[in-house]
């Protein structure tokens, strides 16, 4: 079964923010290479979204229908419905993903 991947607003902007980061902060060909990562590793959620494990951050919480794949160090955050996957943030793992996540998806 083929699933369709969708990037919410937030994560297309979580994109375009670190393209522009890495593109500045250290090269046109770093960005293109992690932007090109991350794309084969959506791709592999339209064939297998069940792979990745549920982030710990919000199972304490008692939510258990998000899933989280990585290009290290980047998290990058799904729920699947139906036939479609739906990508709600790509961010470094390194991050304050706690806080992060609480704000993103629980609007806290």
């Amino acid at each position: 079964m083929s699933y369709q991947v969708f990037l919410t607003r937030d994560a297309g902007r979580d994109l375009e923010e670190l393209d522009e980061y890495l593109a500045t902060g250290d090269s046109a060909e770093k960005a293109d290479y992690v932007l090109n990562k991350i794309e084969a590793v959506l791709q592999r959620l339209s064939e297998s979204p069940d792979r990745g494990n549920r982030p710990r951050e919000l199972l304490a919480l008692g939510l258990d229908n998000y899933r989280q794949v990585f290009f290290k160090p980047y998290r990058i955050i799904y729920t699947v419905r139906h036939t479609d996957v739906y990508v709600l943030l790509i961010a470094d793992g390194r991050r304050d993903m706690e806080t992060l996540l609480q704000s993103r998806l629980l609007g806290v």
